[in-house]
């Protein structure tokens, strides 16, 4: 009911106001809604311009943590996919190798004492491999078998025979026309399978340092666990002969009775976890993503995967280890031996299941940028709203002025017209107040001239009677007459005296009444009887 009566109220106002201009309440509160608007608005500007959930140190914690979240369950499902499908590779790539093994009257631990059949058991696992490449979606697929082709080389005793497909675009590797080398083989199977090879191909496996070849069959060894438990990723790795770094799922090739023959697996390589985990660096540049082994709160980026706008490994961390101090209000911090230092947030990923043979080693992805451009971030953001606020204060200034100015005119206006002589011929000022106060003060401009007449009427009344008293008798029984209503014709013969002699006391009479002529005098008279004044 209250809010009808306010809202009818404001109508009848503005009804009142279309006739008549607008009220000075009405101009208030336009200006008020105007200046309310002005500020919401560049409030608004501001934080859309500043961009409110990454302005300041809260937001950007808020952004790491979001995009480490969604990095690290992308890393966790790829690795954990590539370690599923790599046991399941062995598992098949063991019965074949067996199964055809057997076909020859042969089994697994007779692939040392006869090299002549190594290209062909592997030409026959070309297949299977490009398969299983193309479905992983990986960088590369591997078959190592524990037998070399020459025992007379040099250093035979650390060359094995294998297969090593390699697949140099993993972004369009769902693509026919995707780029498939030979890394590692026999080059007839690269020939037979109209594939190139590698410009840093070898024909076999140097495994001098390889714990991608030699710890997953180690540990078979040493312990009885299902393949699932005896998958391995080896830590990021330049491979002998090449350049650049990968990292590698292997699983020992085990047969039906127990045999240890060799390892496979498949590659994730650095530009495929590059492609695959790219940051959002719409906000800061130098932004990257690791995945690394972690130990006792140290990183150790020479073992470490890298995304990022640049290359982080070579250009800033050096190969260096990473010591990690935790903040329980900001970003985590990461500083290198050298004193410089990183910040962002790590994660846990779980690569091997509870009960592996390699369980006890732990990684993390983490994302970080130079701790330098956080505060960098911080002094622009507060330099951009600094500048917006200066110029949204600068804009108000002007819209004041220009509003004010528009505000007082008419009250200038109305204070010019105050001040003139002709307020009732004086154009309206369409302000109800100003007006109202323009017509009172001319109402009362009225009356002051009415009394001010009537009190110079009364001073000059009073003189008037005053100066009565200084006629002499003979002018007083002539003015008497003149009170009668006598003409001086009529007072010369009622008083028996010439027209001369009337005219003679008629001049003393008005020079001590103080009045011009006969017409003047009567005046007096009239306008003092009409006073109700008595002559006396």
């Amino acid at each position: 009911m209250l809010a009808r009566n306010k809202l009818n109220q404001i109508k009848q106002e503005w009804t009142k106001a279309g006739a008549l201009g607008l009220s000075m309440r009405l101009r208030l509160f336009l200006f008020l809604v105007v200046l309310m608007v002005t500020m919401v608005l560049g409030v608004i500007v501001i934080l859309l311009l500043t961009g409110t959930f990454t302005a300041g140190l809260n937001e950007s914690k808020n952004l790491f943590t979001n995009e480490l979240i969604h990095i690290s369950e992308d890393v966790s499902k790829q690795y954990g996919q590539l370690s599923v499908q790599a046991v399941e590779f062995s598992k098949d790539l063991s019965r074949s190798i067996e199964k055809k093994m057997h076909q020859k009257g042969l089994n697994v631990a007779d692939l040392q004492s006869n090299p002549e059949i190594l290209e062909d058991l592997l030409a026959g696992e070309y297949e299977r491999a490009l398969f299983s490449l193309q479905k992983t979606k990986s960088s590369g697929v591997f078959i190592i078998l524990d037998a070399t082709k020459n025992t007379k080389i040099v250093n035979s005793e650390n060359s094995r025979a294998g297969l090593f497909i390699k697949n140099m675009e993993p972004n369009i590797l769902s693509s026919s026309s995707s780029t498939i080398l030979l890394l590692r083989g026999f080059p007839n199977i690269g020939r037979k399978n109209s594939i190139p090879l590698h410009a840093q191909w070898s024909m076999e496996f140097d495994i001098t340092d390889a714990p991608y070849y030699q710890l997953p069959l180690r540990g078979a060894d040493m312990q009885t666990l299902p393949l699932s438990r005896l998958y391995y990723w080896n830590p990021a790795i330049t491979l002998p002969g090449t350049s650049e770094e990968v990292m590698l799922c292997s699983v020992p090739l085990i047969d039906s009775v127990g045999n240890i023959f060799g390892a496979c697996g498949f590659e994730v390589s650095a530009m495929l976890f590059k492609l695959a985990h790219m940051p959002d660096n719409s906000t800061y540049n130098r932004i990257f993503c690791m995945l690394a082994p972690i130990s006792k709160n140290i990183f150790d980026t020479s073992k470490a995967l890298f995304s990022g706008g640049y290359s982080t490994k070579n250009s800033i961390l050096n190969d260096q280890l990473l010591h990690i101090t935790e903040s329980r209000k900001s970003f985590f911090s990461y500083r290198k031996e050298n004193g410089s230092s990183f910040v962002g947030f790590h994660v846990p990923v779980k690569l091997y299941p509870e009960g592996s043979a390699f369980f006890g080693q732990k990684w993390a992805v983490a994302l970080m940028i130079p701790a330098e451009d956080i505060s960098d971030a911080v002094i622009s953001s507060n330099l951009r709203l600094a500048l917006m606020f200066t110029l949204l204060m600068i804009l108000g200034i002007f819209i004041s002025i220009f509003l004010s100015r528009e505000y007082i005119k008419p009250i200038t206006q109305g204070l010019d017209i105050i001040k003139s002589n002709n307020l009732n011929e004086a154009a309206k000022t369409k302000i109800l107040e100003i007006d109202d106060l323009i017509e009172f003060l001319f109402s009362q401009n009225e009356e002051l001239h009415n009394k001010g007449e009537e009190k110079q009427h009364s001073r000059v009344f009073s003189e008037f009677l005053k100066n009565i008293k200084l006629l002499s008798p003979a002018e007083r029984s002539v003015f008497n007459l003149y009170v009668q209503q006598y003409t001086a014709k009529e007072i010369a013969g009622i008083l028996c005296l010439s027209i001369n002699t009337i005219k003679t006391h008629n001049k003393r009479i008005y020079t001590k009444l103080k009045v011009s002529s006969r017409e003047e005098l009567l005046l007096f008279i009239n306008m003092l009887k009409e006073a109700g004044k008595e002559f006396k």
